[in-house]
């Protein structure tokens, strides 16, 4: 009887070949690995730090968090007792750095308010590109609440009730029966000025005269109208205000608003900046108009989006830092990220790890600024 073959041990070569490939990957300044460790107890400050060398989405928080914190830097390195260069279609000084907040309408419609109106408030930014919703939306808030409700209510229900939602929070329409209260004798006024003074109206213009009209310290735009920062947005009549503006016109016609006056003067704040930071939370117009504006300049120096857009359709929302690269947007050599996340959770996780860090060199220097001539000699 023949006896059986006996198996053999070894690996098959192409097998250990495929499998125990050698590394030639030089560690040295290579970053590890490695997530907070909650036997040091809770350090908010020290778990955000940690995001950095987390890997996915936690890297690119961190990342952004230290673009942002360069633009900071960059700003405050020159004092402000320092800088005697003036916009000239803004009369603001004009810093070592020009920083571009754009938002879209939701997040002034949930809590990120709050957030922005903190980074208005201290001066932080310099020009602001909102939606018209996130225009009307902070007025709204002083004139109302909205509440925490589902995204899976019925929206047939909600209408006979007469209830907005915006997501999974609800806005009374009672809110805007009281914003047209509110606003449209200030649209008699506004018309009255253009008629009897021959003032030109632009929407950057008109938000100005509101954030003073509202008078409200939880505005964000009563804090851009104290500051003096500028808040431009191309599309106004997109939104409530737009039907406010279509309302009065049956009533009253004649009032102009002049978007050329203002893409002069939105695409000055680029082209007289001495470096310039992009922070773009959502995408559509916001994220076109800044990153347009600094075309001008032959692209910003920094730039951060924080938004869930893909690339896949072609979509300027979804279109990489790259993509701006290649048109002149973001310059060649600039270190962009994009953090792909909703913005209502990550923005007032950046703030917490950035701006709010800078606090009191902000206070410091807007008190100074204040003790300084309003124009350039």
């Amino acid at each position: 009887m023949a006896s059986t073959p006996k198996a053999s041990t070894d690996v098959p070569s192409i097998a250990a070949e495929a499998v125990l490939a050698k590394s030639d990957f030089d560690s040295t300044n290579a970053t590890v690995v490695k997530g907070y460790d909650f036997n040091n107890g809770i350090d908010h400050h020290a778990l955000l730090s940690s995001y950095a060398t987390c890997g996915f989405s936690a890297t690119k928080f961190g990342l952004a968090v230290q673009e942002i914190i360069r633009m900071i830097n960059k700003k405050l390195e020159v004092p402000v007792e320092d800088i005697t260069d003036f916009n000239s279609h803004t009369n603001r000084r004009l810093s070592n750095c020009t920083i571009f907040l754009g938002l879209t309408s939701n997040l002034v419609s949930c809590g990120v308010r709050e957030t922005i109106r903190y980074l208005v408030e201290h001066n932080m930014v310099d020009c602001l590109v909102v939606t018209a919703g996130g225009i009307e939306e902070d007025f709204i808030k002083c004139l109302g609440n909205s509440y925490i409700g589902a995204f899976n209510l019925s929206g047939k229900e909600l209408r006979k009730k007469g209830v907005n939602r915006v997501g999974n929070m609800l806005v009374p329409n009672d809110n805007y029966c009281k914003f047209e209260d509110w606003v449209m004798p200030i649209l008699d006024q506004m018309l009255e000025e253009q008629n009897s003074q021959g003032m030109k109206w632009t929407p950057s213009k008109v938000i100005h005269r509101l954030g003073k009209e509202i008078n409200d310290k939880s505005s964000i735009y009563y804090w851009c109208y104290q500051n003096n920062i500028p808040v431009f947005s191309p599309a106004l009549t997109d939104g409530s205000i737009g039907d406010m503006l279509y309302f009065h016109s049956h009533k009253t016609s004649g009032l102009v608003l002049d978007i050329v006056e203002d893409v002069r003067k939105m695409n000055n704040q680029a082209v007289t900046a001495k470096h310039s930071g992009m922070i773009i939370l959502g995408g559509g117009l916001v994220k076109h108009h800044v990153n347009n504006a600094n075309l001008m300049r032959n692209g910003a120096d920094f730039s951060v989006n924080v938004n869930t857009g893909q690339e896949f359709d072609g979509s300027d929302s979804g279109a990489p830092p790259d993509e701006a690269v290649s048109w002149g947007k973001i310059k060649m050599d600039a270190t962009p990220v994009k953090l792909c996340a909703d913005a209502s959770f990550a923005f007032p996780l950046i703030v917490a790890e950035t701006f709010a860090r800078y606090q009191q060199q902000f206070d410091q220097r807007l008190e100074k600024e204040k003790s300084l001539p309003k124009k350039a000699a």
